[in-house]
């Protein structure tokens, strides 16, 4: 979904000794081939993942043998979860039987490598912090850039950094996490050393919505480099809080199902521990540069935040995820808050139903939800009037943004 997160993903898988590689970017023959292989009433990622998979399977020297797709699924009523099954029917159809899909699931909080590759999990679980890092540096670096590509190159840099350790064969996970510890901070640095103008009052806004379309810019009409060229910078919700989110779905699941004395839920306990703690040493050289820009500690705050409106208990998907983080975001400062969304989304519309009444409780913080589905609109008319209304909240707002030491 997320370019850096992709390409340090294939980065893990290399590390195992398997061949992977990033689908070919996204473009208008992604759209065509999505659009005559789907009936325009799924999901637009999933019109955008079948048409990426097919230009795969009609690139030359394609080998339905030799090719593997990884397609996660997830539990719950959201129609992701068919996502995976109509890709192998459709597979089917078109003669392509030998192709493997892979598909872990949400519901055990993605382990399911784990049985076969416990070392696999730990790299891409590295892949996906290194990847929401990167992002992050990009995002609160390249509005203030004083030479336009500057941060855009520090990033395929620092992509190229980190994928050089973690496809590093061999490595025990001790030594491969104190590696990518270091290249933290060689990247860091990198990131420091650009020329910027850091100056206070760019409205920040918050990035929220599924997680697909929020995070693919292709699918999004990038919508992150258009909010700065109007005046912004954005904060994106990341990967890793989808990860924490299934980690705790999972375990809430096993004690629902199976109480606490079990070995499944021993289990997720320790992988769950062993996460927060490579997180934690990856973050750490990074604490001055992210002042201001912290995540949540734990995922029950953002959780915790949105019971009033949608109990986790009861509520499944990213529509918990958008409601309680932009109230965490409230509290950090934002100036309002994109909701980015799939034309017809079932998590869109319900946090679409919901906003007016959460922001009316939240000072009035100017919230939009941008639905996407391939069809060309006026984004950066609708972008700059959302940026007026957060100008105009920002001199009104009661919790004041906090700055880093590097902001005048």
């Amino acid at each position: 979904m997320a370019y850096a997160g992709a390409r340090l993903t294939v980065a893990g898988f290399r590390s195992v000794g398997i061949d992977a590689v990033v689908a070919p970017p996204s473009d208008a023959e992604t759209l065509e081939l999505g659009g005559l292989h789907t009936s325009g009433e799924e999901c637009f990622p999933h019109k955008v993942t079948v048409g990426d998979f097919l230009k795969v399977c009609r690139a030359p020297g394609f080998d339905a043998a030799g090719t593997a797709f990884l397609m996660p699924t997830a539990h719950g009523p959201c129609r992701f979860g068919q996502y995976g099954p109509y890709l192998r029917r459709l597979l089917n159809d078109l003669g392509h039987h030998d192709v493997l899909i892979i598909s872990p699931t949400s519901e055990n909080g993605y382990s399911g490598f784990g049985d076969h590759a416990p070392e696999l999990v730990s790299t891409l679980w590295l892949a996906i912090v290194g990847g929401d890092i990167l992002q992050k540096l990009l995002l609160k670096t390249r509005p203030y850039e004083t030479r336009a590509g500057d941060t855009d190159a520090a990033f395929e840099r620092g992509i190229a950094t980190f994928a050089g350790v973690l496809s590093a064969p061999g490595l025990k996970r001790a030594k491969r996490v104190g590696r990518l510890v270091k290249a933290v901070r060689r990247v860091r640095d990198e990131f420091r050393a650009i020329p910027a103008k850091y100056e206070r009052g760019r409205p920040l806004i918050g990035l929220v919505g599924e997680i697909f379309c929020r995070l693919h810019t292709f699918s999004n009409d990038d919508a992150a480099r258009r909010v700065e060229r109007l005046g912004g910078e954005c904060w994106l919700s990341d990967i890793a809080e989808w990860v924490w989110y299934t980690n705790w779905y999972s375990g809430k699941h096993l004690v629902r199902t199976r109480g606490r004395l079990n070995a499944d839920y021993l289990k997720m306990k320790i992988k769950t521990t062993l996460q927060r703690r490579y997180e934690r040493m990856l973050l750490a050289p990074l604490a001055e540069d992210f002042a201001g820009y912290e995540e949540p500690h734990d995922i029950r705050e953002v959780l915790a935040r949105a019971e009033p409106y949608l109990p986790p208990e009861g509520a499944i998907g990213e529509m918990v995820l958008s409601c309680g983080k932009t109230i965490y975001l409230h509290g950090k400062g934002a100036d309002g808050v994109l909701d980015i969304s799939p034309f017809t989304c079932m998590n869109g519309i319900i946090c679409e139903a919901i906003y007016p009444a959460l922001s009316a409780a939240h000072d009035d913080l100017p919230i939009r939800v941008c639905y996407f589905d391939g069809v060309n609109t006026n984004l950066d008319r609708d972008l700059e009037i959302f940026l007026d209304l957060a100008r105009a909240y920002q001199k009104r707002k009661r919790h004041q943004r906090r700055y880093s030491s590097c902001f005048r």
